[in-house]
């Protein structure tokens, strides 16, 4: 009996032995499979919260406006394969025109209302946010039955798309003074934001691309998953997101009595709207001018397909390394920084109309990216800085309205214009200049005298 039971005692140590050697092998594979994923998310996170981001809540919004650059991404991709790269040039100018003209004329009347519908809700800005993440994931969806056949019934839905982005943006940019780290300037946080959705974008787009392959729908789909995630995620900013305190209801001691608008804030912000909105018809006349002028016209030596990446490429390193150099910057002085950027645009617009060449329109599409983003940050700060908490949310509206109605604009005469570059070229440095006309003035006036501040009363 002694035995037996030794025996047994010994068959049962060797088995937990066995089966625990199983289980620790089991763990250390897991472990190994995880790593990747836990390292990168690691290392996202640490990025992220950086310099004071994680204890302030700004590295939550950063992540959460990734999420929101790569399912806008995903959105956009499968836009482009349906009323863009299916079709000939002819058909696809026409297609085009179409879906401007369908969703951007509702949206110049529907954006005004986004503003002060947001100001009288601050104590629901994380709702609003989420809001408008649920709304696109299941606008994605009703749009997937409609993208393989290009039915007019997609419109609707890209519109709805488009003013839930720009509600999510309009929101996002009102939060983030509430979130601002100590010795943070509001440049550095914007384009801290602005870059994080960025290298999302530039991540979630071959995903797109591939679940293209797969169907016109996939990317769709995947733009849903995408934000069902970041409404989710909205709801984990800090509650002082959603508080008053310290808001006043405010009005410049001006003397009619009125509300602070974008006329009565200050040159700063007028001034600033108008370079912006120079660079902004800019980057939409170069986007619809050279993608036409691009499948017609290829690059020496290349396809019309590789001829497009090149200069998509461009345009977004320079977007990108804009945006990085915005986090970096510690001056003051946003006013300077736009008439630079202006400056620099018209300069490299107008040697690519003496010069026209493959390398310039990719130089000048880079040039594009770059100045728009720090100039928009520096638009970002002057709003900011100079309008008053209980409209803020009310100027980003009109802002972004005027500046989505100039890249429409820019993005028709780009539409309409005839297929000719050194045209083409001359037209973009004439929209710089206009811009520089009626906003250079102003804007190194404000800098030289300083801007007067809004008193709160």
């Amino acid at each position: 009996m002694g035995h037996y039971g030794g025996v047994a005692t010994a068959r049962s140590s060797g088995s937990s032995d066995g089966s625990g050697r199983l289980g620790k092998a089991g763990r250390a594979v897991g472990r190994a499979l995880h790593l990747p994923f836990t390292g990168t998310a690691r290392s996202i996170r640490k990025a992220t919260h950086a310099h004071g981001a994680g204890e302030s809540g700004l590295g939550k919004l950063i992540e959460l406006h990734a999420v929101n650059g790569a399912g806008d991404v995903m959105i956009t991709v499968a836009l482009a394969s349906t009323v863009f790269f299916s079709v000939p040039t002819d058909q696809a100018r026409g297609r085009v025109a179409l879906y401007l003209a369908i969703t951007m004329a509702p949206f110049t009347l529907l954006a005004p209302v986004i503003g002060p519908l947001l100001d009288r809700m601050p104590h629901g800005r994380r709702a609003a946010m989420a809001g408008a993440m649920l709304a696109r994931a299941l606008l994605a969806v009703t749009m997937s039955g409609a993208v393989a056949t290009g039915g007019l019934e997609l419109y609707p839905a890209a519109l709805g798309v488009l003013v839930a982005s720009k509600a999510y943006g309009v929101v996002r940019s009102a939060v983030v003074p509430r979130l601002l780290p100590p010795r943070f300037s509001l440049v550095k946080a914007n384009s801290r934001v602005t870059l994080a959705g960025l290298l999302a974008t530039g991540a979630a787009a071959p995903i797109g691309a591939g679940l293209s392959r797969i169907g016109p729908e996939w990317p769709l789909y995947g733009a849903c998953c995408v934000f069902m995630g970041g409404t989710f995620l909205a709801f984990t900013l800090p509650a002082k997101v959603d508080s008053a305190k310290g808001e006043t209801k405010a009005r410049l001691s001006d003397r009619g009595g009125q509300k602070p608008s974008l006329r009565t804030v200050g040159v700063s912000v007028q001034s600033g709207l108008y370079a912006n909105a120079a660079l902004r018809a800019l980057s939409g006349f170069l986007i619809f001018f050279l993608a036409f002028l691009l499948r017609e016209h290829p690059l020496s030596g290349q396809s019309a397909a590789v001829s497009l990446g090149i200069v998509g490429v461009s345009a977004g390193v320079g977007n990108a390394l804009g945006t990085a150099v915005g986090s970096l910057l510690k001056a003051r002085g946003p006013e300077v920084l736009i008439v630079t950027m202006l400056t620099i645009a018209l300069g490299v617009a107008v040697l690519s109309a003496a010069f026209f060449s493959g390398v310039m329109v990719a130089v000048l599409g880079a040039t594009a990216g770059l100045t728009q983003a720090l100039a928009k940050l520096s638009l970002d700060a002057m709003i900011q800085r100079d309008v008053p908490e209980e409209v803020r949310t009310s100027a980003f509206a009109r802002s972004e309205t005027l500046l989505q109605v100039a890249w429409v604009l820019g993005g028709a005469i780009g539409i309409a214009l005839p297929l000719n570059g050194l045209l083409g070229m001359s037209v973009a440095a004439s929209l710089l200049a206009l811009g520089a006309a009626v906003s250079v003035r102003g804007l190194l006036g404000a800098a030289r005298h300083g801007t007067p501040h809004p008193r709160v009363a």
